[in-house]
C-alpha cells in the first residue's frame, strides 16, 4: 500500500473516532473558540473605528490647518488667511460662482450619554452654508438644515443614537444661550455623523472666537492637490499644513488603533498559551488511548508519516472547528454594535460600529490553525516514535 493511501486511510479512520472522545476534544474546541472570539471581537473595534474615520472625506478635497497642528481642535486660522486660502486657483467654484471652500470652527460641547448619568464631550463643528455643496454625501434624514446666523443645530445620526436629548425640536444650552436642534443628517457612516453642526458665524459669536480651525476645499481634481499644497506651503503669508481630507482623517485613527491591536495581540498571546496547553494535553491523551491501535497499524505495515498525519489532522480539524465557533460568536455578539470612544486628536467622543470583517475572521482562523498545529505536532511525533512491540503490549 502506498504512503499516500496509507495516510488517507489512517486519517479517515482517526477522524471517524473523534466522537468517541468528544469530551476531551471539546477542550481544544472551547479553548481555541475563546481565543478567536476575543481576538476578532477586539480587532473589530479597531476595524470599525478605522472604517468610520477612514471613510471620512475624499481624495479631491483638501484640508488646511495651521502648521504643526495635529488636529482641527488645536489649529487656528484668522479670517484674512482663510480668505487668502480660498483664492487659490485649484479650488473649484460652486453654483454661486464663489470658491467651493468652507472655513470651519471646532469647539467642544457637552451632552448627556444615553442611559448614563453625567455628560460627555461632543464636537460642535461650525460650517459655512456651502459646506453641503462641498460635501454631497451629507443627507438630511429628518428636519431641515440650519439657517445662517441663527443658533440652530444639525445632529449626526450616530450622535443621536449614542447620546441623550438630541432629537429634532429639543433645546441645548451652550455658553448660556439656547440652541435648537432642527435636523438630523447622515454622511455615509463617516466620522462626521458623531458631530453637531451649526453655522460658523453663530458658533464664533456664541463661543467668542474670531477665526477658524480649518479650511476644507473642493479641488478641481485630485491631481491638483500637489500644486495646491506647494503653493500654500510656499506662500510667505501662510504658515499652514495641507493634507488630503481622507488621509487626514485616516491618520487620526492610527494611534488608537495601534494601541488596540497591541493590547489585543498581548491578550491573544496569553490566551493562546492556555489553549495550546489544552490542545497538547488533549492530543497526548488521544495518542495514549490509541497506543495499541497505532502499534497494530505499524505492525501491519503503516509507516510513521501516516501516523503523524492522522494525529495532526485531528488536531487541525478541532482547531478549525474552534476557530469557526469563535468567529461566529464574535460576529453574532459584536458585529454592528454601536459604541463611542474618545476621538483621536480631540477630547470629544466619536461613535462607530464594531466591524467583523472577512480579514479578521481569516486572522482568527490563522491563530486557530497555529495553535492546532503546535498542539498536535509533539503528540504526533511521539505517536510515530512508539516502538511497535511496546505499543502492542499497551493496555
Amino acid at each position: 500500500m502506498s504512503t499516500l493511501r496509507q495516510t488517507r486511510e489512517i486519517v479517515w479512520m482517526n477522524l471517524q473516532s473523534i466522537p468517541q472522545r468528544w469530551g476531551a476534544s471539546l477542550v481544544i474546541v472551547v479553548g481555541i473558540a475563546g481565543v478567536v472570539a476575543v481576538l476578532v471581537a477586539m480587532l473589530s473595534m479597531s476595524a470599525g473605528l478605522t472604517r468610520t474615520l477612514g471613510s471620512t472625506g475624499t481624495a479631491d478635497r483638501a484640508i488646511v490647518l495651521r502648521a504643526g497642528s495635529n488636529a482641527e481642535l488645536s489649529s487656528f486660522l484668522d479670517r484674512a488667511l482663510v480668505t487668502l486660502i480660498k483664492q487659490d486657483p485649484a479650488i473649484r467654484r460652486g453654483r454661486d460662482g464663489l470658491p467651493l471652500a468652507s472655513g470651519e470652527l471646532i469647539v467642544i460641547t457637552e451632552v448627556a450619554r444615553r442611559g448614563e448619568s453625567g455628560s460627555t464631550n461632543v464636537t460642535l463643528r461650525g460650517v459655512e452654508p456651502n459646506a453641503f455643496e462641498l460635501r454631497p454625501e451629507v443627507e438630511i434624514v429628518e428636519g431641515r438644515r440650519f439657517r445662517p446666523g441663527l443658533q440652530e443645530i444639525l445632529v449626526g445620526a450616530a450622535a443621536r443614537e449614542q447620546f441623550e436629548g438630541l432629537e429634532v425640536g429639543r433645546q441645548l444650552t451652550f455658553k448660556g444661550s439656547g440652541w435648537t436642534i432642527v435636523g438630523i443628517f447622515r454622511s455615509n457612516g463617516d466620522g462626521h455623523e458623531s458631530e453637531l453642526w451649526a453655522d460658523t458665524e453663530a458658533v464664533q459669536g456664541a463661543f467668542g472666537r474670531s477665526g477658524y480651525s480649518s479650511v476644507l476645499a473642493q479641488l478641481r481634481s485630485a491631481a491638483d492637490f500637489p500644486a495646491f499644497e506647494a503653493r500654500l506651503k510656499n506662500d510667505p503669508q501662510l504658515t499652514v499644513d495641507v493634507e488630503r481630507e481622507i488621509d487626514f482623517f485616516t491618520a487620526q485613527s492610527e494611534t488608537l488603533t495601534f494601541l488596540i491591536r497591541l493590547l489585543t495581540n498581548v491578550i491573544t498571546a496569553i490566551m493562546a498559551f492556555g489553549a495550546l496547553f489544552g490542545a497538547l494535553n488533549t492530543m497526548y491523551s488521544a495518542v495514549s488511548a490509541r497506543t495499541r491501535e497505532i502499534g497494530t497499524l505499524r505492525a501491519l505495515g503503516f509507516g510513521r508519516l501516516p501516523v503523524i498525519a492522522s494525529v495532526m489532522a485531528e488536531s487541525l480539524l478541532l482547531a478549525v472547528v474552534g476557530g469557526l465557533v469563535g468567529a461566529v460568536l464574535a460576529y453574532l455578539l459584536f458585529n454592528g454594535t454601536s459604541v463611542s470612544t474618545l476621538s483621536p486628536g480631540s477630547f470629544s467622543q466619536v461613535a462607530f460600529n464594531f466591524a467583523v470583517t472577512p480579514a479578521l475572521v481569516a486572522q482568527g482562523l490563522a491563530w486557530a490553525l497555529l495553535i492546532g498545529f503546535v498542539g498536535g505536532l509533539l503528540p504526533a511525533l511521539r505517536a510515530a516514535r512508539i516502538p511497535v512491540t511496546d505499543a502492542l503490549r499497551a493496555t
